[in-house]
Formats: C-alpha cells, structure tokens, sequence
C-alpha cells in the first residue's frame, strides 16, 4: 500500500502440495540458515563429543534425551493448521530476499508475477487478457490468451548508460565519488569551476546567488543544496527543515538558463536536515531533463576540488558561510583545476504487468462479474515510499502485500474447487482475480486496467480489494467502502455477524490502495485492511512478523462475501461516499483527507488524486489534481515527506499550504481534523 484497514471457514481445504519452478525453488534457498555461531547458549548442555565410526543411513535415527529437545517448529505449524501453514508458506516466499522487494522493473517483481501466474494456472484460471495486454476484448473472452497486462510506467525516467569523472589528476568513482541525477542530460565536458552559492535566484530580503547578466559559458557551476543556513546547520528562513526556496528543480533551471557547461551540486557541510549521502539516477529526478550534464558530488571530493581551485585555498565550509551570508554570488574559481565528466543516458520506460486470472461463472450470472485484486508489488530498495534512512535496503513487504497477495491466490483456489464441485450453485457470476503492479508509486496498476478494461463496468458487481491483511490483532478487521453501494452494509451484514470478528465498517470507498481506482470508476467497492504498524514500509515488515491464523480469518471472511455476492441475483446499486475516507496508516493524530500520489514527471511535490469530502483539504479548497508544492513554507519533497509532517500535528492545528494547480500557485490556511479513530 503506498505511503499515505474470524470467520468459520466454509470448507477447509487439504494441507498444500509445495510443488513450484524453480525460482521457487531458489528463493527458499535463500532463508537464513542458524549457524553454531548464532546459536542460542545453553550452559547447561554436555561438551562437544565426537565418535568415530561409521554411520549406517539406512538405520541412523538418534532420539531425543532430556535437555536436547530441538524446537517444535513442525508443533507449530501442526497448531496452526493446513491452511494457515499454507497462507504463511506463501508469505514468507513473496517476501524472500529472493524477490527483491518486488519493485517495478525489478527482476524481483517479474519473478513474483511469475509465482502469481503458476499459482492461477494450478488452480485451473483461465487468462485474464488478450495477448496485446489493453484492447478492451467481450465477454466470451475469445481473444484472451494471456494471463499478463503490461503496461509502461509513466515518468520512470532515465536509464543511466555509462559514466565516468575524473578531478585532481585521480579518476572518480560512479556512485562513492559522484552521481549522475536524473535530470542529466547525455555529455562531456572538461571545465573549470564558479561557485553558485545555493542557485538561489530570488530569496528573502533580496538574497540572489547570481550576478547581474552572468554568463556561465565555459564554466561547470557548483551549486550546494537547500538554502542558507546558521551556524548549528538550521534553515536560516524556516522554522522547520526548508523552505520553498530550497527547491531542487528551480534552482537547476535558474542555473541552466545562464548557458553553463554542467552543473554540480553538493549537499552543503553541516547541515543538520537534508541528505547527507549521493543520490541516485533514480531518485533525483529534479524537474525537467537538461540538456547538459548534471552530476553530484561528494562532500569530501567537493572540498579538496574547491580548495584546489580557490586561490586562497577556503574549504567548502567556508564557502557555504559565505553564501549562507549573501556574500559570493557566482564567482569564478581557477581556471587551470578543472573537473571533467562524461554522462550517457538514455530514455528509461518502465515495463511491469497485471497479472490476471479468470474462474468462469455459471448459469444466469455467468455474463455478470467480480473482480478480486491485490497488488503484488513492494518498494524493492527503498528508492522510494520510505524514510531516508532506509534508502539502500531491501523491503521485504510481508505484510505489504505480501499478504494481501496470498489470500487473493488462495481465495482464488478455494473458489475454483467450488465452481467445480457438486456443490457449485447454479447460477454465479465470473470472478477476475487480478495482481496489480506499480500500487505502491500511485496505483498504477488498477488505474491502468480501470483505463484500459477487459469487461464492461456495467457487468461487475464489486471489486474486492485485499492489502495488508497480514496483522490481524484482537480478532479485529478494518472494512472500507461499506458505503459505496445502496444498503450495503445491510447486505454484508450476515457474513460480517457470522464471522466472529470485529469489523470496523467504513462507507468510504476512496482510500491509498488499488480499490480507489475501482470507486472512482463508478463500482462497488471493498477493502480489507488489518491495521498499520512500526514496521510498515521499512526493512522489517519481514515474514515472521504476520499471524498466519489471522490471515486464515480475513480469507475465511473474503471467502464468504465474495460467495454471496458472487450469487446475490440482484444487482448492488453504486453510490458515493466519500464523507469518510479512513487517513493513511502513518500513525498520524490527523488526517488531510487527500489521496497522495508523486508529481507529474517526477516533479516535487505531493499529486492530489482524489480528496475526501468534510475533510481539511476539502475545506481549504484543494482539489483533484492539484500539486501540493510547500507546508508551512517547507518544500514538499513527497507523499512520505507529507506523512511525516502530519504526524507531528494534532487536531486543530492550522498549516499553511501551498499548491500548484493550472501553473498557478496558492497558499490556504487548512485546519486539520482528528484521523478516523482518534
């Protein structure tokens, strides 16, 4: 889910045959093995003994003494029962290192689109797609060959091909030394240096980093990042981190604009918010591409680069006092050190697929249809959707969606030996289970196949949506969109009394995950959900950390409701409901009421896709579309960036908050509300 909710199960099915590819097979090798070393201690066991001789295998079978009892692992998973054994089997593959963290283009999330397509296969789905992946196709499904949905990323941006950089007679290294940021253009260049301060154009009071009619032909311009600061590192026009001034992407056009060679940027000494290590190609997509080379630094590199070229031989600390001061405003450096680059990039579209399978329905229903999804993908290695300090290592997303992504193939099984059975109800309608991709960088995969669909909107009942369902606790179940039907949570209610649980009920039928593209299609929607936790979107959302028997409950559970509204003859009736769209999971005291998404091309900043009625953001007249740019003056670098912020907020707190909406920007004051269950 992008950063932004017991039942007695009909039929039990028989413990699962493990028998996968063998990819599979290889990311079950990867589970950590308990080496001696990593042992627990035990003072009280017997040394270390070793008896010759030879071992019969055929007949070798020590038994168990008193005080070598090894742990009942197989006791476990026996308590737990075949079917969450299976359900946990699941979980803990998908979220293997195996994998990747499944982001898009990974060749972790094509290994998991493969597990999911065995999966519908093993269960006797028949393809979901037609082999072109978008032509809207009928009903009988004549054309649809393929159990895969491809679509291209928008905005992935640029591939890096080759780099190199060279400065003080010593070649740099691509990634210790230098990066080459997104917005690069393919070059060379072999230049002397000017200093750009912050490349600030206009700032406060007056403050510019350029001279009058500067021309920076010729030159390679090092600009540092964010904006001035005191002598502890703080923003010395913000209360809290940075202002809008401090912005990446207007600051390379007001340094590109002023014909420079390349430009360098160096994140400043000292400071005490901001980065402090190298971006990557991937992560640094400021603004729009140049035509020119745009590398950045190292901070150590930087230093020795502007101490060789400064003929009074100043640090970098010393040179961003100045700026922080107003005092340099583009000076030029010595014209004998140089630094030279070469960067090669090449246009980077992003290719991930849908993965889809359809269970044909039955009698008069059969032309009718369900759609069950959830999203496969997680953030891989935190190149996004995470906190800074987690960029670099892998998310496994156990719960996120590891889970969501099991119950839906299990679901799918359990549904197929029923249409299969003697016990199959006469009259049912089809059932698309669908994997979405690309959920987690602004549900891509559901809003492209709402875009591009396979079944005419008028035909489907519902859309069932299952994301983190892995952590169920107190037997309790969050359960959106209650609402987005006439009287539907009067239709739902026996399976939600016979359940056992406590469900949470919420009418909305928006929310951060792959059902908001369902609703804002015009369908019928729910959404499973089993709570947020520390470990949401970081390197420990790993497969220990689930309840199989709790996962066994929300399956028993989407079980029920998809039986009975898979063979209610009437039709649900669509409504809207958005007076209480549940907030993001971030443990936030308020909520917006925004459903956040990333900028347009890679811009800075939070995307509105869709806003929540009686809500702050409704209120304060944000509207979809819009592009949330700065809160309480400080420039909005993301979703995550944003869902930080309201965490630190309680309810009636008035920020201020800037958006870009028809290349016009304007500031609203917006009071924020308590979050749903506060």
């Amino acid at each position: 889910m992008p950063r932004g909710l017991d039942f007695k199960s009909p039929m039990e099915r028989p413990a699962f045959t493990w028998t996968a590819p063998l990819a599979v097979a290889a990311a079950l090798a990867t589970v950590p093995i308990l080496l001696a070393q990593d042992a627990p201690s035990n003072p009280a066991a017997p040394p270390s003994k070793i008896i010759e001789g030879r071992v019969d295998p055929y007949s070798y079978n020590p038994k168990d003494t008193e005080g070598h009892a090894d742990p009942d692992v197989r006791g476990y998973y026996d308590s737990l029962g075949p079917l969450a054994t299976e359900w946990h089997q699941h979980v803990q593959t998908l979220s293997s290192p195996f994998f990747e963290g499944r982001a898009p283009g990974s060749r972790g999330n094509e290994l998991a689109a493969e597990y999911v397509e065995f999966h519908f296969r093993k269960a006797g789905l028949e393809p979901a797609f037609p082999q072109s992946g978008s032509a809207k196709a009928d009903a009988d499904a004549s054309t649809w060959t393929s159990y895969r949905q491809t679509f291209e990323l928008p905005a992935a941006g640029p591939k890096l091909v080759d780099a190199s950089a060279r400065a003080l007679d010593r070649s740099l290294e691509l990634s210790k030394d230098f990066a080459v940021l997104g917005n690069s253009g393919s070059g060379s260049f072999d230049a002397p240096l000017i200093f750009a301060g912050y490349a600030i154009e206009e700032g406060r009071e007056g403050y510019t980093s350029f001279s009058p009619d500067v021309d920076f032909a010729g030159r390679a311009v090092m600009m540092l990042r964010y904006e001035p600061l005191d002598e502890e590192g703080r923003s010395l026009w913000s209360e809290r981190r940075f202002s809008p001034a401090s912005g990446a992407a207007a600051k390379f056009e007001a340094v590109a604009k002023r014909n420079p060679a390349a430009i360098i940027m160096v994140n400043p000494p000292g400071a005490r918010d901001g980065r402090r290590t190298l971006e990557t190609t991937e992560t640094s997509r400021f603004g729009e591409r140049l035509d020119i080379p745009v590398i950045q630094l190292d901070q150590d590199v930087a230093d020795a680069l502007v101490r060789a070229a400064d003929p009074e031989g100043r640090s970098l600390m010393e040179w961003r006092r100045m700026a922080d001061l107003g005092e340099v405003k583009s000076v030029p450096l010595r014209s004998d050190v140089k630094l030279a680059a070469t960067t090669k990039l090449e246009e980077n579209v992003m290719r991930t697929d849908n993965v889809g399978g359809v269970l044909r329905g039955k009698g008069s229903l059969a032309d009718e249809w369900v759609i069950v999804g959830a999203h496969y993908d997680h953030v891989g290695y935190g190149a996004y959707g995470t906190s800074p300090q987690y960029r670099g290592q892998l998310h496994p997303g156990a719960d996120d969606n590891a889970s969501g992504t099991t119950t839906m193939m299990m679901l799918a099984k359990r549904l197929a030996d029923l249409y299969d059975s003697e016990d199959a109800p006469a009259d049912a309608r089809s059932i698309l289970f669908m994997a979405f991709s690309a959920e987690e960088i602004g549900l891509n995969g559901s809003e492209h196949w709402t875009r591009n669909p396979t079944i005419d909107q008028s035909r489907i009942q519902f859309m069932l949506n299952l994301d983190m369902v892995g952590r169920m606790r107190n037997d309790e179940l969050a359960v959106a969109g209650t609402g987005s039907a006439k009287d539907f949570i009067d239709i739902l209610r026996p399976a939600f009394d016979a359940s056992g649980l406590t469900i949470r009920a919420d009418p909305s039928g928006r929310g951060p995950s792959d059902h908001a593209s369902f609703y804002n299609a015009g369908i019928p929607v729910l959404f499973f959900f089993t709570g947020s936790h520390g470990e949401y979107h970081t390197p420990k959302d790993v497969g220990h950390t689930v309840n199989p028997v709790g996962g066994t409950k929300v399956l028993a559970l989407a079980d029920s409701t998809v039986r009975l509204l898979a063979t209610r003859p009437e039709r649900l009736e669509f409504q809207t409901s958005d007076s209480s769209t549940a907030g993001r999971r971030m443990g936030a005291r308020v909520r917006l009421g925004v459903m956040p998404g990333y900028g347009d091309n890679g811009a800075q900043g939070v995307k509105v896709e869709g806003v929540s009625a009686d809500t702050a953001a409704s209120e304060a007249g944000i509207k979809q579309g819009d592009l949330l740019i700065a809160w309480n003056g400080e420039a909005l670098d993301g979703p995550s960036a944003m869902m930080e912020l309201l965490r630190e907020h309680k309810p009636g707190d008035v920020v201020k908050i800037t958006y870009r909406r028809d290349g016009a920007e304007t500031t609203v004051d917006v009071t924020l509300k308590a979050a749903q269950g506060q």
